[in-house]
């Protein structure tokens, strides 16, 4: 089981397994056509008033982790994510330009912690 992440914006490959898109907003300027999505999980993504508070500035990146894994408690969408995890390989795509601090890096960290 290997759990990659990705943005949006690069091309899939077939390494890729299984794609999951883990934003609450469809990435801006992408047809769907060419995403080659698999499954949309909107409900795994954090809160909108989480994401605008946070709006990607690394000095708040220890909080939001915070506060998305307190989101992300009792969640079914995660649940659903963590099945789709056991089956094989995924790659989580999010859209965030800063591949270092978004909700797939914690996503990730998260899943790979319970295997």
């Amino acid at each position: 089981m290997n759990i990659m992440v990705k943005r949006a914006y690069e091309a899939p490959e077939k390494t890729d397994g299984e794609r999951i898109l883990v934003d609450r907003l469809w990435p801006r300027g992408l047809k769907k056509e060419n995403a080659d999505i698999d499954l949309w999980l909107k409900d795994v993504a954090p809160s909108t008033e989480l994401r605008k508070w946070f709006g990607h500035d690394p000095e708040k990146w220890a909080e939001f982790q915070k506060r998305y894994k307190a989101e992300l408690k009792g969640n079914t969408a995660l649940d659903e994510l963590r099945e789709h995890s056991h089956k094989g390989h995924i790659t989580l795509v999010f859209s965030a330009h800063d591949e270092e601090h978004n909700n797939a890096i914690v996503l990730q960290q998260l899943l790979e912690k319970k295997h």
